[in-house]
């Protein structure tokens, strides 16, 4: 659920809003519908991860790698689909990191009420 709600948004978002959508919308839905903080941190990487691969492709590959590969080489990398494979893990390293914080704030306010009742 936590996939395919991070997925969609930001597939959205993405066309009108900055890069950096991505850790709000991974904080807020991870934090609100997040299980577990391992399927915080996984389930807002492959999906972010997945997502930006896909659009990169999708951009690249009409163009036959033109830039992905002029890129590459200027950033010292040779190969465009390194290129693209190195932006897809950052990003979903963003995400990933931004969905765990995102859960363990909702774990820390639960465990903070329920403290306040007891005393």
């Amino acid at each position: 659920m936590v996939f395919i709600v991070i997925l969609i948004i930001c597939f959205l978002l993405q066309m009108i809003a900055p890069w950096w959508v991505i850790i709000v919308i991974s904080f807020a839905t991870c934090g609100i519908i997040g299980k577990t903080a391992k399927i915080a941190f996984w389930q807002s990487f492959f999906a972010i991860f997945l997502l930006w691969i896909g659009y990169a492709l999708f951009k690249s590959l009409p163009n036959d790698n033109l830039l992905a590969g002029r890129v590459a080489v200027m950033t010292g990398i040779k190969l465009w689909w390194t290129l693209l494979l190195v932006t897809g893990i950052l990003s979903g390293l963003v995400a990933g990191i931004s969905g765990y914080c995102g859960y363990q704030f909702r774990t820390a306010m639960l465990t903070k009420k329920t403290d306040e009742k007891i005393a």
